[in-house]
């Protein structure tokens, strides 16, 4: 038996062991493991789950072991995803600080600001957000405005986020800011200041579906301590720039999310609607689009593992990330208008007796996935960077 033969066994094994049966089911949003300073847990499973994961230093299983990572090699992570896949087991920890801060930090921050910042965030005890887009500066990113003065021991910050993603939950937020306002991308730098600083505002901006999981942020005279800068002063747009790597990656594999899973699948769903033909979805047009959404999402599946491989391998394209961002969010919101065609008036209902988020709830996940092709950067920046760095079209509309 071989090492990796070895390794799969034994981790089969402690899945088996230690992954609740409730953990194996689909996810609902107010089950979802984001930890923080004060987390709380709906379903005590999943505070076990969570507790036996950080022990086995599985929540960020790549990582290297000095920064609470498991120290897993490639072929390792690979084959532990699969089984986690393999049993449906829910993730153990929801986090933007394992998803896009972690990885920027592993590259870009001082080896004292990783001991420090890294095993608190593999242990789900510190939950972050991002203070990226400004009031005028969404698809101009680099033309934030809000500013951080050198005061001798710190930083500070005055300006305004918006869309910072529960803010009003976070312990912390990694935040650009302009340093130098002499220059516009060379004037940026990547500061990391606690949400409980003196001055620290965070108001929630209330969504056409009804919930609210993005906020304003107001930073009025924030000191924030020089340490808390990651990199050199003015050069933060070059981790600005690889964590929106990190976040369109992310956002890209929403598209393979559980909008239907919770009702069993969208062809169970229609199965139940339509009734059978020889185990088949009984109407034979729902059956062809149902048939076709599946290829191309298992498709972009694939394609987003191999990604996923060559960037591990090094061989990952920065702007192979916008490409799947854009495909992505466009295909997740056709599954969302492909089930409201599906669940039909079943779908309409967001409130009131007899409302269940799942089986009523739809329209408000359809409402919702409208925003997957603006965060992380809009369908038309990704359009660009496509045209400029994959395609090399030129600009101004030239033939």
């Amino acid at each position: 038996m071989s090492d990796l033969e070895k390794f799969r066994l034994e981790t089969r094994e402690w899945l088996e062991e230690n992954c609740p049966q409730s953990i194996r089911t689909p996810m609902p949003d107010d089950e979802s493991p984001w930890g923080g300073k004060n987390p709380t847990f709906k379903n005590p499973d999943t505070k076990i789950w969570l507790d036996r994961m950080v022990e086995k230093r599985w929540t960020a299983p790549g990582w290297p072991i000095e920064y609470g990572g498991g120290g897993l090699n490639k072929a390792e992570e690979a084959i532990l995803n699969q089984e986690l896949r393999r049993i449906n087991a829910r993730p153990a920890l929801t986090s933007f600080g394992v998803w896009m801060l972690g990885p920027a930090l592993l590259e870009f921050a001082s080896e004292e600001q990783k001991l420090k910042y890294l095993p608190p965030i593999t242990r789900g005890e510190i939950r972050w957000c991002q203070g990226y887009s400004e009031p005028g500066s969404g698809s101009d990113l680099a033309g934030l405005q809000t500013r951080a003065e050198d005061k001798g021991d710190h930083y500070l910050v005055n300006g305004q986020k918006v869309w910072t993603s529960y803010a009003d939950q976070a312990d912390w937020i990694f935040c650009l800011v302009r340093t130098d306002t002499s220059v516009k991308h060379e004037g940026i730098s990547f500061l990391l200041i606690d949400m409980e600083s003196k001055g620290v505002e965070a108001r929630p901006i209330k969504l056409i579906s009804g919930k609210s999981p993005f906020c304003e942020t107001f930073l009025t005279d924030v000191k924030v301590p020089k340490e808390n800068l990651v990199g050199t002063l003015n050069k933060g747009w070059t981790i600005a720039k690889r964590l929106l790597e990190h976040e369109r990656a992310m956002v890209s594999g929403m598209s393979m999310g559980t909008g239907e899973s919770a009702l069993g699948g969208m062809e169970q769903l229609a199965k139940d609607i339509y009734g059978e033909l020889n185990g088949l979805i009984g109407e034979p047009i729902m059956r062809d689009k149902i048939a076709r959404h599946k290829m191309d999402e298992e498709a972009f599946g694939l394609t987003l593992r191999r990604a996923s491989e060559m960037a591990k391998a090094g061989l990952g394209d920065g702007a192979a990330a916008s490409m799947f961002k854009y495909y992505g969010t466009e295909m997740n919101k056709r599954r969302f208008e492909l089930l409201l065609e599906l669940m039909g008036t079943r779908a309409l209902a967001t409130e009131g007796e007899g409302y269940n988020e799942h089986e009523l709830g739809m329209s408000s996940q359809w409402l919702r996935s409208k925003g997957n092709s603006i965060e992380g950067g809009t369908s038309e920046v990704q359009l660009n960077v496509i045209a400029k760095r994959v395609l090399d079209l030129p600009e101004g509309g030239q033939a």
